[in-house]
Order: structure tokens, then sequence, then C-alpha cells
């Protein structure tokens, strides 16, 4: 599958990280499944696991998101994961307005494995729980280091301040999942 390079925002640089790929690993009618590698991860900071359970404000610590924008309108979802293995999913029916809790069959599966070359972070969603139909997908990472530091990474910035709901961020597709 396509492997896509994130860019960190400009205003929020990383203190070690020097690379993030993100990629779909699996896309069938169950699952999709997710993977972001982070090179030179040894200033990395993760949220202790806490097992899975749907949570607000994950974004506040290395958090893994995905947006999607079915084609035809403006409406979209978010996706927030965390290596803690809580998570969230919300709807919007605009860029940051109508929000509200998307709901998912089932919990996420996340899993990470970090060493100080690289650290690996995978995901699976249940499919039951993403829009029907193409999509423009947008991939992004925040990533909390040493010192408090984060930097927000993303296939594109659309402005001067980090902002991954800006469709501008959408760069990449997700197909209608196959029959098998």
């Amino acid at each position: 599958m396509q492997v896509c390079r994130l860019e960190p925002h400009q205003a929020h640089p990383p203190l070690a990280v020097t690379a993030i790929e993100a990629r779909i690993t699996h896309d069938d009618r169950n699952w999709l499944g997710l993977r972001w590698r982070i090179e030179t991860a040894s200033e990395l900071v993760l949220p202790a696991p806490a097992g899975k359970r749907r949570e607000d404000g994950l974004w506040q610590a290395t958090c893994f998101e995905m947006f999607l924008q079915p084609d035809g309108g403006s409406a979209y979802c978010e996706f927030n994961l965390s290596p803690s293995e809580r998570w969230a999913a919300y709807d919007f029916s605009a860029p940051r307005a109508g929000m509200a809790q998307r709901a998912l069959p089932r919990d996420p599966v996340c899993t990470m494995r970090a060493g100080s070359r690289f650290a690996i972070f995978d995901a699976a969603i249940p499919r039951a729980g993403l829009p029907s139909g193409q999509s423009a997908m947008g991939l992004s990472c925040v990533i909390e280091e040493t010192g408090g530091r984060k930097s927000y990474w993303a296939l594109a910035h659309g402005g001067d301040a980090p902002d991954f709901h800006d469709p501008a961020c959408f760069t990449t597709r997700l197909a209608a999942p196959s029959a098998a």
C-alpha cells in the first residue's frame, strides 16, 4: 500500500524526530489497518497504557489521527488513536462545526512499539464505523517529546497554525471497502 510522508508544521518543529510515514496496512470489509512509523524516537513521550475506552482530549499528548471526508460534501469524521489504547471518534458537519460523537461498533485496536531509533504505531478501526464509499483522507499525528515539546505532523498543512481539520490536509484517498 502507498506510503505517505507526513510533514511537521513549520511553527512547531520536532526535537529529535526526523521523519514520520503513514500508510494503510490492510483494508477489508471488517477492518481498516493503519501504521505510522516515527524515525529517531529517542525523545518520544508516550501516554501510559490505560486500556481500550473512548476518551476526549487525546491530542494533548502523542496521538495519531485520521480524517475522512466522503465525496460530495463538507461533512467529515475524525478518529483519534492513542498509544494508551484510548480512542475517540467524532462527526463534523463542516470544518470544526457541528461536532458530535461518532458511534463505533467496537473499540479500535491500538498497539505501540517504541525504541530509540524508531517507533511503530498500528491501529485497526472497525470498517462498519467508517463512512461508506470513497473519501478524501487526512493522516496526521501530534508527537510529544521530552520537555513537553509538541510537533504537529500531517500530509499537508494549510495555514500559519497547525489545524488537522483544514481540508488542505486531506490529500490522499480511501477507497470503498473491498468485498474480501
